[in-house]
């Protein structure tokens, strides 16, 4: 077996919230019962992530600290530029908390950054034709 990323594990405060952004945001995530402790989407990639229970995660680890700042960004490939600028104002709209509004940044992306129900940056982009 090969060594490889396999999953971004997320720590949620409220799972229900989390998983409306990202549901939003556009990824098939089946409906899960209140009270859930866990949930993971798996790519067309293989690529995994997940969204554990902050409680379900003091258990496993009694030291665990929540962060402060961001340590790890999450990017999203979106389908064209359009689409960047689609995801963000979905977000937005339904009451998301905006970092950056969608640019075309100097390195040939278009790119947005939104916020998450927990206060992690997501970032949208796609390459500019």
């Amino acid at each position: 077996m090969a060594f490889t990323l396999d999953m971004v594990e997320l720590t949620v405060v409220d799972m229900q919230a989390s998983l409306a952004f990202y549901r939003i945001l556009g990824l098939d995530i089946p409906e899960v019962p209140d009270g859930e402790m866990y949930v993971d989407h798996k790519f067309p990639s293989g690529l995994r992530i997940s969204w554990n229970d902050i409680r379900m995660v003091r258990e496993i680890d009694p030291h665990y600290v929540e962060p402060v700042g961001q340590r790890l960004g999450i990017a999203f490939l979106c389908d064209s530029t359009d689409d960047v600028d689609l995801r963000y104002g979905r977000l937005i709209g339904a009451g998301y908390g905006a970092c950056k509004e969608p640019w075309d940044a100097f390195w040939g992306q278009r790119y947005a950054l939104v916020i998450d129900p927990d206060g992690n940056t997501i970032d949208l982009f796609c390459p500019l034709s």
